[in-house]
């Protein structure tokens, strides 16, 4: 049987995720599976911000369009993202057979003196490359200088212990995986920062005419998972229509439901809209298409005009 091949950037990250992929299947079928490394544009350009860089190249997606279209083109069969990394618009002839079981979604503080965000002085330098985190930290520690903050999970911790920065924010997921547990001075609570569309989920996404691959990463799906991240992007979509803000999501599943909470914030914490609703699981996508239109009634939609900018993921 000719190995699959699976697309991934090479981030240490990156290769977790994959690798646990291919352990899976491994453990599934006995079935063998090569890593084939890609480097994307948010992997050139490591200075830029995520917001500059879909700026500049004129879409969103810079950490796996070159994926996408290895997958297109057919030199692998299969890709491993992050979803909070996945664009709501998915290119034709693509698909995600399988949404793994999520990881923890909230975000989590790193500090050099394992300070938790209350007791940080006031002045301190938070670094974090995504908007949505620089709203919530504005708005819940105005004191705080919150700095940008690009690069891997390593050159982050790394930035922080030169000390360019007192703490930095990074997805509680990821600092897991890569064995870095015992780093994180405190888990951020949902209440203080909403986490980013998808975070903490691993996407499997392949050609959707390629069945033969389709079914066999199909059991790595999980429905709970799939049906949280259905309705966070259901809501997302919604939003976007090209004026976007920083904006928190997390959708819970309970006894057939699904709870579904969300904020739009303005850049700098200022101002924000925050509402939550339920509704069947068997129906993410409407829970979160409803979500969205109570937040734009609520005054989000005012906030989306006014912002112009880009919402930055993680």
């Amino acid at each position: 049987m000719t190995p699959l091949r699976i697309g991934t950037r090479g981030s240490a990250l990156a290769l977790w995720q994959a690798n646990y992929v291919r352990e899976r299947l491994a453990q599934l079928y006995a079935t063998v599976a090569e890593l084939v490394r890609i480097r994307t544009t948010g992997d050139h350009f490591q200075s830029a911000s995520v917001a500059q860089l879909n700026a500049q190249s004129g879409s969103k997606g810079v950490f796996i369009k070159e994926i996408e279209d290895a997958l297109l083109e057919g030199t692998i069969d299969l890709a491993v993202h992050s979803m909070k990394d996945v664009p709501t618009a998915i290119p034709a002839g693509l698909a995600f057979p399988a949404i793994a079981e999520r990881g923890d979604a909230r975000d989590c503080l790193i500090s050099r003196d394992r300070r938790k965000l209350a007791d940080l002085p006031p002045g301190a330098r938070i670094g974090t490359s995504s908007l949505r985190r620089h709203a919530q930290l504005h708005h819940h520690r105005p004191g705080a200088v919150v700095c940008d903050l690009r690069g891997n999970v390593d050159t982050r911790m790394k930035k922080l212990e030169k000390g360019e920065f007192d703490a930095i924010v990074l997805a509680t997921a990821g600092v897991m995986r890569l064995g870095a547990t015992d780093r994180i001075a405190e888990i951020l609570p949902v209440s203080t920062m909403l986490p980013a569309v998808g975070q903490g989920a691993l996407g499997i996404e392949t050609r959707a005419g390629d069945r033969a691959t389709s079914d066999i990463v199909r059991p790595l799906d999980d429905a709970d998972t799939r049906a949280a991240v259905t309705a966070e992007r259901a809501l997302l979509r919604e939003l976007e229509g090209g004026c976007q803000v920083p904006l928190g999501a997390f959708a819970t599943l309970a006894n057939g439901e699904i709870h579904l909470e969300a904020a739009v914030f303005s850049p700098d914490g200022a101002e924000s809209i925050r509402r939550d609703a339920t509704g069947a699981a068997n129906d993410p996508e409407t829970l979160g298409k409803n979500l969205a239109g109570i937040l734009i009634e609520a005054g989000a939609g005012r906030i989306l005009r006014l912002a112009g900018r880009s919402i930055g993921q993680d």
